[in-house]
């Protein structure tokens, strides 16, 4: 069973991206996550990891459509 929170390097490995970037994705609020412990350590939900993937889908999708492709041929 996959656990239901997610540690930042986690999500980083899952992302492929660093550390710093997805630290700096929560701290925008860009993904949503949770603070918690005496710490305040970072912790996403899975749920909500696969919810922003999605989102990102979306918004890769609606900018390919926007900027397609030339033919750089016909120029």
């Amino acid at each position: 069973m996959e656990p239901r929170f997610l540690l930042l390097s986690d999500v980083a490995a899952e992302l492929n991206v660093s550390d710093s970037q997805v630290y700096h994705m929560v701290r925008s609020g860009e993904l949503p996550a949770i603070k918690i412990g005496g710490r305040g350590q970072w912790r996403v939900e899975r749920s909500r990891l696969e919810e922003y993937i999605q989102q990102k889908y979306a918004e890769t999708a609606e900018w390919v459509r926007g900027n397609p492709l030339t033919d750089r041929d016909g120029e």
